[in-house]
């Protein structure tokens, strides 16, 4: 992930926003207009081919992948017409994935957020086109126009003008919801506002805020009571404690030094998704998750019981901001919680989610009444979304396309390229200073007071709540790569400003992209040696 905290200053434009509104409205029409014809749904034979000759691709997608394990729903009309575990919870172990199996399904809870906020706004108590502030009046962005002018649908529709993943290393640290919402003030915007997009989580926190206002409970609360109990989703949950307790769960994989490996239950950043809950940190198996994909694919009706309105659904369901550049085919946007990809012969709504282990697809086609939730245990793969573009095509007799190798290719040069392209160290760096220059208290509006410390004639920084350790090894002059074992294989870096005494006036701490993540002023100390 990537993390930045300030930026270059943009003027602010109105052109993408309304562009983005223009098309919206075009795109609603064309599949109504365009298909108003039905498309035949395969006959009971048919689908029973295609069901077959999708389970062996996913067998072999899984293989080529090193997936350890995997489940998978579909749904058609409001019957479950295929559900199936594949592989083993943990690699190494015996346990199979079963249709029972948990899964953390990252980024996909947050259509479960914006299902919430489309209830209260079913409920007369909000209005989409609302300004936030008249709602929360805390809520603060950088730019003061921006405050006063982001509406409710902006939190969720991904158009901030902030850096992607903007303050997320916060909660990595152990930072809290609120100190998370109240830093958004402090993080400046790299693009217009409405004018690009960017994914954010945090703008998700805000959002269940309201949810948490007007109904004077908590987001987990609501969740349970508004969503999991209505639809039966009995095994689903929203807390660390539940998945950590959960006997049949699938554990985390991530690849750590070319090599695919689990994830110990008591890992200490195992937490940070649940902070983030109401934009990714919802727990679920593809028996519970069939049923959410029943409620989407019906208009928000369930088993007789219409949950969200069928107009709010299409809103949520709609573009408002454009996701890639106009010219790819596809071409995507991004709507509340979820993605518009336009599709034949209709559009797919889908969205991902990806964890520090595992990684989900949900994906619906509403006009044909078809979706399917792909729930897996390994973060480095993008299986999942490949599974589900082979199943439509195969589901609506579309060409054959090779969606897993197709896809693999790229992440495999991808991810050459990306490590060809790291930074190198010199060749012959510039000796650092004697480590006492750098040692001492540093502060950042976001992140607090940090501490510089040698140990054993090493620096180490010491970070948040959780009192993180990121290692510094020295790169070259007053510059040092740092890294964060216990957390992460990503490499950043620390570097410190001087001034005219040799002593570290600052420290800046940015990804290896460049991306900033905080500049820390030193804290100097008065001649009592308290810190001012």
């Amino acid at each position: 992930m990537q993390y930045l905290s300030n930026g270059k200053k943009d003027k602010i434009s109105f052109s993408g926003f309304f562009a983005v509104l223009i098309l919206s409205m075009i795109l609603w029409l064309i599949p109504q207009a365009s298909f108003a014809q039905d498309i035949k749904k395969p006959d009971e034979e048919k689908l029973k081919a295609i069901l077959a000759d999708f389970e062996k691709y996913a067998e072999k997608g899984m293989h080529d992948w090193g997936t350890p394990g995997m489940a998978i729903a579909i749904v058609q009309d409001d019957k479950v017409i295929f559900a199936r575990g594949f592989g083993v919870r943990k690699l190494g172990g015996n346990d199979p994935v079963t249709k029972d199996t948990i899964f953390q399904i990252g980024s996909t809870s947050k259509a479960f957020t914006t299902a919430l906020v489309a209830m209260i706004e079913d409920e007369g108590k909000i209005k989409w086109d609302d300004r936030v502030v008249s709602h929360l009046p805390d809520f603060m962005m950088f730019d003061p126009w921006v405050t006063r002018e982001f509406t409710i649908m902006d939190l969720m529709s991904q158009h901030s003008g902030l850096a992607p993943y903007a303050g997320d290393f916060q909660a990595i640290l152990g930072f809290d919801r609120d100190h998370i919402m109240h830093s958004l003030r402090f993080i400046e915007p790299v693009s217009s506002f409405r004018l690009k997009f960017a994914y954010q989580n945090g703008m998700f926190l805000v959002a269940s805020e309201l949810v948490e206002k007007y109904t004077g409970k908590s987001w987990e609360e609501n969740i349970a009571e508004r969503i999991f109990k209505p639809l039966g989703m009995s095994s689903s949950s929203t807390d660390l404690k539940s998945f950590q307790e959960e006997k049949n769960v699938a554990y985390l994989h991530k690849k750590t030094n070319g090599k695919i490996t689990a994830l110990p239950m008591d890992w200490l950043g195992l937490s940070w998704v649940y902070t983030y809950g109401p934009a990714g940190g919802i727990n679920s198996n593809i028996i519970d998750m069939a049923k959410w994909l029943r409620l989407q694919i019906n208009n928000g009706s369930f088993e007789g019981r219409q949950l969200i309105s069928e107009n709010n659904v299409k809103f949520l369901h709609s573009p408002r901001t454009i996701a890639a550049p106009i010219s790819t085919n596809p071409n995507q946007y991004y709507c509340e919680g979820w993605i518009y990809r336009e599709y034949y012969p209709y559009p797919i709504i889908w969205h991902n989610g990806g964890t520090s282990g595992h990684k989900t697809m949900i994906a619906i086609v509403p006009q044909a009444k078809i979706g399917i939730v792909v729930l897996s245990n390994y973060i480095d793969s993008e299986l999942p979304e490949s599974l589900a573009y082979y199943f439509f095509d195969k589901y609506f007799g579309n060409p054959a396309h090779d969606w897993s190798a197709e896809m693999l290719k790229a992440h495999q040069k991808s991810g050459s390229e990306a490590k060809a392209g790291a930074p190198k160290p010199p060749a012959k760096p510039v000796p650092a200073m004697p480590l006492n220059a750098y040692t001492g208290e540093y502060s950042n509006d976001i992140y607090g007071k940090i501490k510089v410390e040698d140990k054993n004639g090493n620096l180490i920084i010491i970070i948040g709540p959780k009192q993180v350790k990121m290692y510094l090894k020295h790169w070259d002059r007053d510059t040092f790569a740092a890294s964060m074992p216990d957390l992460s294989d990503d490499m950043e870096f620390a570097k410190f400003n001087t001034n005219i005494e040799g002593k570290a006036a600052s420290l800046t701490i940015a990804g290896p992209d460049g991306n900033i993540i905080g500049v820390f002023q030193r804290v100097e100390e008065n001649p009592a040696g308290q810190n001012k």
